[in-house]
Formats: C-alpha cells, sequence, structure tokens
C-alpha cells in the first residue's frame, strides 16, 4: 500500500480506488478512470485499494462448556469503503491478521458459555456477534463487514463417533418400541382371528350334529316302517351292532398294520350291545358324538341287516367265532 507511483498519468481500474499524495502527505482520492499527475510539485499515485469484497476464513479451536473441543471455521467477507479508503490505507498494515484476532477473541469468549447441542443450534448467534464486534472496530479503519457465516463446526473425531453411537441408539430404541407395537396389534389381531374361527367352527360342528341327528332319526324311521315287526330300540341296536363290525374291518384295511386284539364271540356280540346301551343310557351328555359315529353306517340296507339276522341264528354257542350248521 505504500508504493509511489512517479508517473505523469495513472489509470485507476473499476471497482478500485487511488490514493493521491503529494510530497509524501495525503491529498485526495482517485476514483475509477484516467488521472493526470504533476511529479514536479510532489503530486503521484501513493497507491490503489480494491473495493470488491473480500472473503477471509478464520479456523478457531476452543472449548464448549461442557468441555468438548471444536473448530470452528469461520467465514468474513470484507470490503474497503470508498469514502474512507484513505483510513483503510494508512491506519492497517495487515487487516486480514487484525480481523482474524477480533475473531478470535469474540468467539473464544462466547462458545465456552455454551454446551455443544447449543452451539450447534445457535451457531447463528456466534455469527451474530462476530459481525457486531467487527463492525464495530473495523469501521474505524475504513472496512465494511458484510457478511460472517459460520461455515462448519467440527467436534474432536472421539466425539462426533460418540453423538453418532447416541444417535443410533436412540433409533434403534424407537424402532424397538414400533416394532413391539406392531406385534401386540398382530397379536390381538390372531387371538380375535382365533376367536372368530373357534366360533364359527362351534357353529358348524353344531350344524353337523343336527343333521346327523336328523339322518339317523329318518333312516330309524324308515327302516322300521319296512320291516314289520321291528321297533326303534331293536333298529338302534343293530346300527350300533353294524357299525362295531365295520370298525373292525376299518382296521383290518388299515395302511398302518396295528394289530389290535378283540374279544370276540357271541356272548360278547351280546354283550357289546348291552354295553353300547348302558353307555347310552349312562352318559346322556355325550349322546350327540356318539350318533356321530353311527351315522357313518346309518344308511345301511334293509337287507344287509335281514342277513346279518339269519346269520346270527347260524353261530355255534360252543365255539369262539362263526360256524355254519350241517
Amino acid at each position: 500500500m505504500g508504493n509511489t507511483f512517479c508517473v505523469l498519468f495513472a489509470c485507476v481500474d473499476q471497482a478500485s480506488i487511488g490514493v493521491v499524495e503529494r510530497w509524501g502527505r495525503f491529498e485526495k482520492l482517485a476514483e475509477p478512470g484516467l488521472h493526470l499527475f504533476n511529479p514536479f510539485a510532489g503530486q503521484w499515485l501513493a497507491g490503489v485499494l480494491s473495493t470488491r469484497i473480500s472473503s477471509l476464513d478464520v479456523r478457531i479451536e476452543t472449548k464448549t462448556k461442557d468441555n468438548v473441543f471444536v473448530q470452528l471455521v469461520c467465514s468474513i467477507q470484507y470490503r474497503v469503503m470508498k469514502q474512507h479508503a484513505d483510513d483503510a490505507f494508512y491506519e492497517l498494515q495487515n487487516p486480514k491478521e487484525q480481523i482474524q484476532a477480533y475473531v478470535f477473541d469474540v468467539v473464544r469468549a462466547l462458545v465456552p458459555r455454551m454446551n455443544l447441542d447449543y452451539l450447534f443450534e445457535q451457531k447463528g448467534e456466534v455469527a451474530k456477534a462476530v459481525l457486531e464486534e467487527l463492525e464495530k472496530v473495523m469501521g474505524e479503519y475504513g472496512y465494511s463487514i458484510e457478511h460472517i457465516l459460520m461455515v462448519d463446526i467440527i467436534p474432536d473425531a472421539a466425539v462426533r463417533k460418540a453423538m453418532n453411537e447416541i444417535n443410533a441408539a436412540q433409533r434403534l430404541q424407537l424402532a424397538s418400541v414400533y416394532k413391539g407395537e406392531a406385534e401386540k396389534v398382530l397379536q390381538v389381531k390372531r387371538a380375535e382371528a382365533e376367536a372368530e374361527s373357534k366360533y364359527l367352527g362351534g357353529v358348524g360342528v353344531a350344524r353337523q350334529r343336527q343333521a346327523i341327528t336328523d339322518g339317523l332319526r329318518e333312516n330309524i324311521l324308515n327302516f322300521s316302517h319296512k320291516v314289520e315287526g321291528t321297533s326303534a330300540k331293536e333298529v338302534m341296536d343293530l346300527i350300533m351292532i353294524t357299525q362295531y363290525f365295520d370298525t373292525i374291518k376299518d382296521l383290518g384295511n388299515s395302511s398302518k398294520n396295528t394289530t389290535v386284539f378283540i374279544p370276540h364271540g357271541p356272548g360278547h356280540v351280546r354283550d357289546i350291545g348291552e354295553q353300547i346301551r348302558n353307555g347310552l343310557m349312562e352318559a346322556s351328555s355325550a349322546e350327540v358324538n356318539i350318533v356321530e359315529m353311527l351315522i357313518l353306517k346309518a344308511t345301511a340296507s334293509a337287507t344287509d341287516a335281514e342277513s346279518f339276522l339269519n346269520g346270527m341264528k347260524n353261530v355255534d354257542p360252543q365255539s369262539n367265532g362263526f360256524s355254519h350248521r350241517r
């Protein structure tokens, strides 16, 4: 800034301001354009200042209230005021160092009173405080502070890692809560569906048993009408005995070759009928279940029943099975 140009004329660029001296003393400011000087009268161009906005990035390391060391990157945008260009030319030897010193002073006085989280939230307040201080000080030296930008806040690497872990843990906790709520809703809906299914199943079983009962009653009545001299009780006994033999047949035809020993003989057949009748009388509450079992053969024809009765007449009481008499 202190260079002297001893020339007859000089051109000052646009967005610049020239400082003219006479015999080493400030005389005037030269606007952009062509200017003539009289070196014999001690007049010359002492220097040229740019009025463009300049940017200065300052990196400050300081400590927060909760003892976390952070680095702040602050960007200061400033320019020379035309009307005070002489102060900017003569007062400050190095304006960048001056600005940087004030930024350090303000930031290191303000940040230690903030917690780290609050600093991230209120970084605009820090920038505002720096701007107010620099405007007040640098304005006296012919500089205008246009903007202060708090570009970045960089905590220590270990602190950043811990903050990320805390954030991840909080998100996992929230996810667990939502997952638990979803499982709760799923279990409630599953229980409601199971209850509805059981209810509908019970309705179906009740209708099935009603149909079995109606069908069995109809078959017994039809059989009684077709075979004269038979009562409903005798038809019921015949159906139960037929069901008994069919059950034995099904056991023998089963694909799982399971051996079942059942006492068998004419006396046993009679006992089976008596046992079934006694069971019906003693367990009337289970009558519907027995009817379900008997309905499988309730449609047996009258011819089969008569054949069975004729066969019973040929049973040898002394034997353990059935045989034809000669």
